[in-house]
């Protein structure tokens, strides 16, 4: 990772929207940044490259839909795409981890009285798992792989 930057951004892969976050390696923290628009599964990439030029993210992390049993959910392939499309687009490293339980999360994060979208708040959650897994970051891929970690709750 980049020693000159220390943020890295988070994203919940929507066909709708994507909720974006924020976060820090040096405090291991995040916090929920914005939620960019998607039409059927295509992301505004203005809005994204926006956020890559003001953040300079070192990394980039996307959660990977899975179901509670393990298997693959039906937006994993399109994610994925998205997580490839990000690496070939800013030349970063993208991560990918299990984004299981992260809507609940989030959802329970969100005030009553504010219900509404959640996708920036399950970004931080995914963010925040990221930051929590033990594992090095490492640089080891900059095209169509991913490193795939576990974040389930």
């Amino acid at each position: 990772m980049n020693a000159a930057s220390s943020s890295v951004l988070g994203f919940d892969f929507g066909t709708k929207r994507i909720g974006v976050a924020v976060g820090q390696t040096i405090t291991r923290t995040a916090n929920p940044l914005a939620t960019v628009r998607a039409s059927d599964g295509r992301p505004d990439w203005s809005a994204i490259n926006a956020l890559i030029d003001v953040w300079t993210p070192a990394a980039i992390v996307v959660g990977m839909p899975v179901n509670m049993d393990g298997s693959e959910h039906t937006l994993a392939p399109a994610a994925l795409r998205f997580a490839s499309q990000l690496a070939g687009r800013f030349g970063l490293p993208v991560y990918t981890v299990d984004e299981r339980l992260s809507s609940y999360e989030a959802r329970s994060r969100e005030p009553e009285r504010k219900r509404g979208p959640v996708d920036a708040i399950a970004a931080q959650v995914i963010l925040e798992t990221w930051f929590a897994d033990p594992a090095p970051h490492s640089e080891s891929w900059r095209g169509p792989r991913v490193e795939n970690r576990d974040c389930s709750f």
